[in-house]
């Protein structure tokens, strides 16, 4: 059924890409950096509608990611998986009558599958307040660093990416531009006025992802160094078998490839670097991966191309941006 695009019906933009950065990048107003978990070439879609105060989208993205994320300032995000597909946030699994909620004051990480969908929406606070004033609801409590995640029904769920789907793909089904933003915004209010039920994680959660969290720092805070097992150990204050475990339950992967990939991903972006003036085994040798052979093997398997493809691809962009 065609749908009449009404003259004054906010932008839609939709993207694509083949790199994952450019994927974190494309979304308006966020900071992001995505990180490839699963093997094979990349493709990513971003679909997206902007008004002054609040922002739409539905984003896919076809390999495993861990996703470092962050709203644009004053604003809420909540964050609702397209099917039930296994996703999580901060370590906390995402079930069918849940959806996810961060505002900007706060930094979250996102563990998505392969062929991951996702619905958002993003809201400046101060609109959002306004307009629960004049109904007479309170947020308090929402708006701030509480739970990441909002529990109500799963016909909720289904209602919020039926709407969220309108909006961007039938243009409100002709509704005016102000009249799909008040639409967006009340479907804002009614998710998080849903009945909560008690938020239950087991009790080895907050100790896992402050074992997980505390190795992240050292990585971080260790840029230039090659990183062991034993040094994570170490740090943590855990064994092998619990430093594992944790790895496993917060971030599904295991901490021996959590940080192969993580280097993978680094070497990646400074390849990707137009400036990059270092050969490529040099690069490699940085992160760790002193043996050319083993090291392309392994970055062909996660990205699909071979290293070489993607230095010569950035060389190509910096000389037509010359």
């Amino acid at each position: 059924m065609q749908h009449n695009l009404p003259t004054n019906a906010p932008t839609k933009c939709t993207l694509t890409t083949t790199d994952v950065d450019q994927q974190a990048d494309n979304l308006t107003n966020w900071q992001q950096k995505y990180d490839q978990v699963s093997d094979g070439c990349f493709y990513g879609c971003i679909d997206e509608v902007a008004f002054n105060d609040l922002q739409v989208f539905k984003e896919f993205t076809q390999r495993a990611l861990r996703q470092q994320c962050k709203v644009w300032p004053n604003a809420l995000w909540l964050g609702i998986p397209a099917h039930s597909q296994q996703s999580k946030i901060n370590g906390l699994s995402i079930a069918e009558n849940q959806l996810m909620c961060r505002p900007s004051d706060c930094n979250f990480e996102l563990i998505t599958p392969e062929q991951f969908n996702i619905y958002g929406m993003v809201i400046n606070q101060d609109a959002l307040q306004q307009i629960a004033q004049q109904q007479g609801l309170s947020l308090l409590g929402i708006t701030n660093q509480g739970s990441p995640r909002i529990t109500t029904s799963h016909q909720a769920v289904i209602r919020a990416r039926q709407c969220i789907e309108q909006v961007i793909y039938a243009h409100g089904c002709g509704a005016s531009a102000a009249l799909q933003h008040d639409i967006l915004l009340n479907l804002v209010l009614q998710l998080l006025q849903s009945k909560q039920p008690q938020q239950k994680v087991t009790p080895s959660y907050k100790h896992r992802k402050l074992v997980v969290d505390r190795a992240k720092e050292f990585i971080v805070n260790h840029p230039d160094n090659v990183v062991t097992i034993t040094q994570l150990c170490e740090f943590t204050y855990v064994c092998r078998r619990t430093l594992q475990y944790s790895f496993e339950t917060i971030l599904g992967i295991n901490p021996l490839r959590f940080l192969r990939i993580t280097r993978l991903n680094q070497i990646r972006r400074e390849l990707s670097d137009p400036q990059i003036n270092k050969p490529i085994a040099t690069v490699a040798a940085n992160w760790g991966f002193w043996h050319p052979g083993q090291f392309a093997k392994d970055y062909k398997q996660l990205f699909g191309e071979n290293p070489s493809q993607t230095l010569k691809r950035a060389q190509l962009f910096g000389r037509e941006n010359l």
